[in-house]
């Protein structure tokens, strides 16, 4: 890897960036980032860290050309320490300790979605190495809500009394699950959400290409896959990447009338957390509009029913308290091909109860 593609750090989105320079303009030696998904909590959080290790930092942020720069961009810094699950370790290329890789690499078990008590121990005796340049350390802890009650209380101690200059991020996209003496701890900040137009204008430049010399996506699929990420950017981007904007956007329309026939082929393409998610989303917007309120994530055209019709208040209520439990073990399923399937059959009851 050349120096130059080594140390180009991607640009924040204008948002993020106004929040950096606020954050950075800040004492304190602990933050906790809160907000739901897809606003750039690791984005944001990553980009603090930089800055407080970088050897030229300013108040805009990191210098992205010196030596912490460097070894941060190609995740080798001795002074910055990522606790997080081993599946997101692996996933966005950070090196996990060198047991825990052997022991993957043998397949004696499977990376685990948690953020590990013994990972919490290793932060711990992190903090207490001297420093191997600069002033400061960083522990970044990412999502924050995947520790459990026993890692969390693991860090409680140096995370109110972090010897020498040792400095805390906590990210998270579900603060109320964190324990209260954790969050009692920390210094809060809540994610600023983008304006619409903001967040469009920045998901077109970030839109990647659909093949050689393929037109960019269109603004009609954009916004719709901005409407169907909730207006959550980072999210909107994922969609993005997964494959053709148009089809994505086609796929994210025909979702609603597809599932009130039943039809489990419209979440082949999903896992059960996506599946369970886009189904919430597809309840949420069936009872506003009953409601007489706007929907969120679909158009109105797109719905069963329309503005008129469709399934009763207590069927939806009904449906939503189900998805809602669902949710919480969805990570597990024991069978995924059938639980898609149990799913299309439970839509489309409820979009056909009166």
């Amino acid at each position: 890897m050349s120096g130059q593609a080594a140390n180009a750090n991607p640009p924040l989105a204008p948002w993020l960036q106004t929040q950096l320079r606020t954050l950075l303009a800040q004492r304190g030696h602990a933050w906790l980032l809160s907000g739901p998904s897809g606003l750039g909590q690791f984005d944001l959080a990553l980009a603090l860290a930089r800055a407080w290790l970088c050897e030229q930092a300013t108040p805009d942020g990191a210098c992205g050309v010196c030596g912490s720069c460097h070894a941060v961009a190609v995740h080798t810094h001795a002074d910055l320490c990522l606790l997080m699950p081993e599946t997101l370790s692996l996933a966005l290329g950070w090196p996990l300790d060198e047991k825990t890789q052997d022991d993957l690499d043998a397949k004696k078990r499977k990376p685990s979605k948690e953020i590990k008590v013994d990972a919490a121990r290793e932060a711990v005796s992190f903090t207490q190495f001297t420093r191997s340049r600069g002033t400061t350390k960083v522990v970044l802890v990412y999502p924050a809500e995947r520790m459990n009650a026993i890692t969390a209380n693991t860090l409680l101690k140096t995370l109110e009394e972090p010897p020498g200059a040792v400095q805390f991020i906590l990210a998270t996209e579900a603060a109320h699950q964190l324990l209260p003496t954790l969050r009692s701890r920390c210094q809060g900040h809540t994610m600023h959400w983008p304006s619409h137009d903001e967040a469009l204008a920045w998901l077109s430049e970030q839109a990647p290409g659909e093949g050689k010399g393929a037109a960019r996506p269109s603004t009609a699929d954009l916004q719709t896959l901005l409407a169907a990420a909730g207006g959550r950017p980072a999210d909107a981007l994922e969609r993005l990447r997964a494959g053709p904007s148009s089809a994505s956007a086609q796929h994210w329309q025909a979702l609603p009338k597809a599932m009130a026939r039943g039809d489990v082929s419209a979440l082949s393409d999903m896992g059960p957390t996506q599946a369970v998610d886009a189904l919430q989303k597809l309840c949420h917007d069936v009872l506003a509009v009953k409601a007489g309120a706007q929907p969120r994530f679909f158009r109105v055209a797109d719905l069963p029913g329309g503005k008129s019709g469709g399934p009763g208040f207590m069927a939806l209520g009904a449906w939503s308290r189900e998805l809602a439990s669902t949710a919480r073990t969805v990570e597990h399923p024991y069978n995924p091909g059938l639980m898609l399937e149990t799913l299309a059959s439970r839509a489309r009851q409820a979009l056909a109860a009166k």
